[in-house]
């Protein structure tokens, strides 16, 4: 399995996403997003999305300089038609859009429809809490996870994401699916050759199943909680009402190429108390609950989001693992561009 430093990977990114015919700005931005996602140790939203990505580009599908229109808005609301840019860019400008309407108005929330995939929820999320305030963002796209006791796709994997900031302590950061597993994590354990856990998805017939191209081969995912998995399913549900109904790109059953739905959600934390008061009250609830006493057979108490940030550091300085068949692709997306990427590592 290949091995790279973030830099490296940045750079034969960068690479394809310019031959492809994308601005320096636009691969800049989806490369920056696509690398930390391998970096925090979610590689189902990085490099592998890349040949995805491009063959979109290259089909016509998304729209490389695409400019975003709001089609309705009040004070604290806006509808957007993304008009089927680079998802990446496209959900920076729209958070972007619900934190400056927050600013302004104590909230903002903006929903989009005509968006490509935008990859993790906690990227967006995040950029609230750099200005102090609460984000949030969940999307919906094409079924693949089955309602609880059911065996006929319906949701996507229905990922939602929360930041909260703290103050001397990090940030409160919250990026889950609805679903047991990610699609793109059923695709990394595809590209590895490994088998997925038990409770993950089930086949075409409805039998539970460990083999990740049972997943591709008329299967889907399961939703999370298993034998509570109403709970994900009822989760499932309501981020495919406000990322999918409400901004009009319509709910995931109905199939057919219309991209991602998106809700984003930001909070301005001075419009309720003072930000000082806030973070500190932040900092005592994450202690607290860091220094709780420990179960049997548990060393600590991960907070959300520390697994990503420790993961973080390792790969800083190890490297991001590559699995053979995804370099393979992207050597091979490499050439839809006419690009040797050996040349870029």
């Amino acid at each position: 399995m290949p091995v790279f430093k973030a830099e490296k990977l940045h750079r034969v990114g960068m690479a394809i996403f310019q031959g492809a015919g994308a601005s320096e700005s636009e691969a800049k931005q989806v490369m920056e997003l696509l690398i930390e996602a391998n970096l925090v140790g979610h590689d189902s939203h990085g490099v592998i999305r890349i040949p995805t990505y491009i063959d979109l580009v290259l089909k016509g599908k998304t729209k490389l300089g695409a400019k975003i229109e709001v089609v309705r808005e009040s004070p604290t609301t806006a509808l957007v038609n993304g008009n089927w840019g680079l998802g990446q860019i496209v959900a920076r400008q729209t958070m972007n859009l619900a934190i400056e309407k927050a600013r302004e108005n104590d909230v903002g929330i903006v929903s989009t429809f005509n968006c490509n995939h935008i990859g993790r929820m906690a990227d967006y999320a995040l950029m609230a809490v750099e200005q102090d305030m609460i984000g949030y963002c969940c999307v919906n796209a094409t079924p693949q996870v089955v309602p609880f006791g059911g065996m006929q796709r319906m949701f996507n994997q229905s990922p939602l994401g929360w930041a909260i900031p703290a103050g001397e302590e990090p940030p409160f950061v919250l990026d889950i699916s609805a679903s047991v597993s990610a699609g793109g994590k059923i695709a990394v354990a595809r590209a590895k050759g490994e088998k997925l856990p038990p409770g993950y998805i089930i086949d075409k017939d409805g039998n539970p199943s460990t083999d990740p191209e049972d997943y591709y081969r008329g299967g889907a995912g399961l939703p999370m909680g298993g034998p509570v998995g109403y709970k994900g399913f009822g989760l499932a549900m309501v981020v495919d009402i406000t990322a999918g109904i409400l901004s009009g790109r319509g709910a995931a059953y109905l199939g057919g190429e219309r991209g991602q739905g998106v809700f984003q959600m930001a909070i301005n934390i001075g419009a309720f108390r003072p930000i000082s008061e806030f973070k500190k009250e932040m900092d005592d609830l994450l202690r607290a609950v860091k220094n709780s006493k420990v179960a049997p057979g548990f060393k600590e108490i991960l907070l959300p989001g520390e697994p990503e940030r420790r993961t973080k550091q390792q790969r800083l300085v190890e490297g991001i693992d590559v699995p053979q068949r995804t370099w393979d692709e992207l050597v091979q997306t490499g050439k839809k561009v006419s690009l040797d990427i050996n040349e870029y590592t």
